[in-house]
């Protein structure tokens, strides 16, 4: 490695990749075993938290010392390659691993992971994970004790007519044929994929409609084979929802819009199922406000992957439940390329007063989408944007938020004739928006429920 090489890796800082220690001590092994349990990296010693240089003083015999102790308290051993660089007239040690081939490895019977720039202890779930991440195997692999005649038929024959009309795979017309090719039965028995699938399993898709933190207006819980939940899920969450319409231009050409990216909603769903914690008995929990949707997961980001990563499009596609995975790629429900967020940003855009966000819990993922300009207590299937100009709706959001507001601030606010917005509340009115509550001088308006 060259001098600028050095300089360049030190002036990034401390990484996914690379870690900066002053001397050699256990925590350099640690960090070798956490780089070689994910992506591999560099140990730079003689190197300050800061950047700067401190050196270090080292012999052939130091440096084989090192070496010896690190193969001997690491199981697999590794042997990292070294460097000893002349960098501002210090002697500067560097460490090199790749990622080892069969994982996890251990340090003194203890397991790490690169998380970001700091080394992640693994839990007992997090180690067993990584070993079948390592040898290409999934939980949902695994065979369960149940019989091809307990699988759900109706379930078979949609998952039949979902990859007829994506033609991503030739059916034989035998389906517990095409089941076996998939993988989805192994030696003649179901595999748990099989049974989530199309089977009867103890895990729930629970949705709720709130109207606030502990009032539930509505709720389900969808045991259904999963093939099947995706569907009755969407439907739940749609009938919870607000549908609008919008017109084209000078058209009277209308077209539905939801209250959010119908699509994206989809996909939120999705993820979740195909890449949940099996394992974890806790409910796949929806929640529906009036002003956003909360869906939480269980099971942790796989491997590498963070929030950030996930947000920003930059991953790597990692598939903790890889025969789900390919049944809903077949189906032609998801995309295998890591294109998700992608194609979820870009659903978005139609949507300028909406966000979502991403995070990242103890043993769970949520995913939040919030309309930030929408107001509360507005009922479903109200067309807001049918057919009202920009100072309706604003008027519409005010009335919402203050009930008893006056023709008057309404004028003040918009700089306009008191006629102007009498004209525009009787529009409302007729549209039966907003209704009247009282007399004119002490009532007051309400949204139409």
């Amino acid at each position: 490695m060259t001098s600028k090489e050095l300089t360049n890796i030190i002036g990034q800082g401390e990484s996914e990749t690379v870690e900066f220690k002053q001397s050699f001590s256990k925590s350099v092994i640690e960090t070798l075993v956490a780089f070689s349990n994910t992506r591999g990296g560099k140990v730079i010693i003689g190197v300050k938290n800061d950047k700067s240089i401190s050196g270090v003083s080292i012999t052939e015999e130091s440096i084989q010392k090192w070496l010896n102790e690190i193969k001997q308290n690491t199981e697999p051993s590794i042997f990292p390659i070294v460097d000893v660089l002349n960098y501002e007239n210090k002697i500067v040690l560097l460490f090199t691993v790749n990622e080892f081939p069969i994982k996890p490895v251990a340090y003194k019977h203890l397991f790490f992971a690169r998380k970001q720039n700091s080394n992640h202890k693994l839990s007992t779930d997090e180690i067993a994970e990584l070993r079948f991440t390592s040898f290409n195997y999934s939980f949902d692999a695994f065979e369960v004790n149940a019989g091809f005649d307990q699988l759900d038929t109706k379930a078979l024959s949609y998952f039949a007519k979902r990859i007829r009309k994506s033609g991503r795979y030739n059916l034989t017309g035998d389906v517990k044929q095409d089941l076996i090719k998939l993988g989805i039965i192994k030696s003649g028995k179901l595999t748990r994929a099989a049974e989530l699938l199309f089977g009867l399993h103890h895990t729930n898709i629970h949705i709720g409609r709130f109207k606030s933190e502990t009032a539930i207006i509505d709720d389900i819980m969808i045991r259904s084979p999963l093939i099947l939940a995706v569907d009755q899920a969407m439907d739940f969450i749609k009938k919870n929802i607000r549908l609008g319409f919008e017109f084209g231009g000078e058209t009277t050409k209308r077209t539905e819009k939801w209250q959010y990216p119908i699509q994206a909603i989809r996909e939120f769903l999705l993820n979740a199922i195909v890449h949940r914690d099996y394992v974890n008995p806790t409910d796949l929990i929806i929640k529906i406000f009036d002003e956003k949707i909360e869906i939480t997961n269980p099971g942790k980001l796989m491997g590498d992957l963070t929030v950030e990563k996930l947000l920003s499009g930059d991953y790597v596609s990692i598939h903790r439940n890889k025969l789900l995975t390919e049944a809903f790629y077949l189906t032609g429900d998801i995309e295998k390329y890591g294109t998700g967020f992608k194609r979820i940003k870009e659903w978005f855009s139609d949507y300028p007063d909406m966000k979502y966000s991403l995070t990242g819990l103890s043993d769970f993922i949520q995913v939040k989408v919030e309309n930030t300009n929408v107001p509360l207590n507005v009922p479903l299937n109200v067309p807001l944007n049918v057919p009202l100009n920009e100072r309706q709706k604003n008027i519409l959001k005010d009335i919402a938020k203050t009930k008893n507001i006056t023709q008057i601030e309404l004028s003040k606010k918009y700089k306009v004739t008191d006629k102007t917005i009498k004209r525009d509340l009787q529009y409302l009115q007729e549209q039966n928006i907003i209704k009247r509550i009282g007399s004119r001088k002490t009532g007051h308006w309400e949204v139409v429920k």
